[in-house]
């Protein structure tokens, strides 16, 4: 009977071992984050550029972007890349106002909204950005729409 108790033991451990070393196995390194896999800030801010272009040609919603002087252009670019960069997990703060409070008298129709979606969505498919990673940012920023559509 103790001979049982002590192989019974045994295997016990070697079990727990095996089980503990194949945990560990699976606990390397973590996939890359989104803003990683967006080209980090640079690929973001590539993404931003053809992205404001897409707008400011887009008759949908261009009017918005007339008359815009070159620093508020700048400050525009700088704010996007910096939420795109802070949403996709990287080393980012986003500090400008909140959407809703940016947008607050602007009235965004919802053709405008559909037309900023399919104008970002033009500049990461010019960049190469995969299904995945335009599903996963599109969803961080989806939320946002209540704030600025309507506003």
């Amino acid at each position: 009977m103790r001979r049982t108790r002590t192989v019974g033991g045994r295997v016990a451990l070697l079990l727990l071992l095996v089980m503990g070393v194949g945990a560990c196995a699976t606990m390397g390194e973590q996939p890359p984050s989104l803003y990683k896999r967006l080209g980090g800030r640079d690929g973001i801010a590539l993404v931003v550029d053809d992205f404001v272009a897409n707008m400011v040609a887009d008759p949908r919603v261009n009017a918005r972007f007339q008359g815009m002087q070159p620093p508020a252009v700048f400050r525009l670019k700088s704010n996007l890349s910096d939420q795109i960069c802070d949403a996709a997990g990287g080393p980012c703060s986003y500090l400008g106002r909140d959407m809703k409070t940016t947008h607050q008298g602007m009235n965004v129709s919802e053709v405008e909204w559909n037309a900023t979606v399919e104008n970002l969505t033009k500049a990461l498919d010019k960049h190469g950005v995969g299904a995945r990673e335009k599903s996963e940012l599109l969803g961080l920023l989806g939320p946002m729409k209540g704030e600025i559509v309507g506003q």
